[in-house]
């Protein structure tokens, strides 16, 4: 019962707020975004927008976590491979999104630019948590298998998968809701058509505070469900058999 009686709290303090400001245009109640959030489920462009930037930022994010899977092991398998990679690494994790989004507007125009947003901020943090992991696996373990000579893709799946799996999950329950943050925010910047970030926009432009709230709403919902689903299928695949 705990978690309804504080979500309830959260929702109180939010109404109390509301009635306290007694200005819709700067903050809306929650019952005035949920109405907000009825009126757009029903209209088609609704679901066509929700369907553009969550396949367009979960394409992103897939992306991003096959290729720092993929570097982050060869990091740890080969040096000097790690120290080729750290340089733009660093500049990825250190560069504002700000102008990733105005390079990719150039690159690959408004259409893709959530694609290109995600990619950028969570492939760093996966490249590093890979690397991190490999390198937390079991040394008495490794030295075991390296005596009774344990094929190296025996050793990957039984030793390295065990002890990359928690760090992995611990690493995607913040890199998944950055990349859907960050994807957002790209498509708020370079307004491609039909996008959860149009929607935004247009609220802002219409002053329509209660939709304003019912499409962050949305993204919150969205972006919870496809962070469960992807650390279930993680966790399935990172599973001991």
């Amino acid at each position: 019962m705990k978690k309804p009686a504080i979500f309830l709290f959260w929702l109180l303090v939010w109404q109390a707020a509301s009635i306290f400001v007694k200005n819709s245009l700067l903050l809306v109640g929650p019952a005035d975004t949920l109405f907000a959030l009825a009126g757009l489920a029903v209209s088609r462009p609704f679901w066509s927008a929700v369907g553009f930037s969550v396949f367009r930022i979960g394409l992103g994010v897939c992306l991003a976590f096959a290729a720092g899977l993929l570097t982050g092991s060869l990091a740890f398998v080969r040096p000097f491979a790690g120290a080729l990679l750290a340089l733009p690494v660093r500049l990825m994790k250190s560069i504002p999104v700000a102008s990733f989004v105005i390079l990719a507007l150039i690159w690959t125009g408004s259409k893709n630019l959530s694609v290109f947003i995600s990619f950028v901020v969570v492939y760093p943090i996966i490249h590093v948590t890979t690397e991190s992991g490999l390198a937390g696996a079991d040394k008495k373990l490794l030295e075991m298998a390296q005596v009774f000579r344990i094929p190296a893709w025996k050793r990957a799946l039984c030793l390295y998968r065990p002890a990359l799996g928690p760090y992995l999950s611990s690493a995607c329950k913040t890199a998944l809701g950055m990349g859907f943050k960050s994807g957002i925010a790209a498509e708020v910047i370079g307004v491609p058509a039909g996008s959860i970030g149009e929607g935004l926009y247009m609220a802002k432009i219409y002053l329509s505070t209660a939709e304003l709230f019912a499409w962050t709403l949305t993204i919150i919902l969205v972006s919870a469900a496809f962070e469960k689903v992807f650390l279930l299928i993680l966790k399935e695949c990172m599973r001991e058999r």
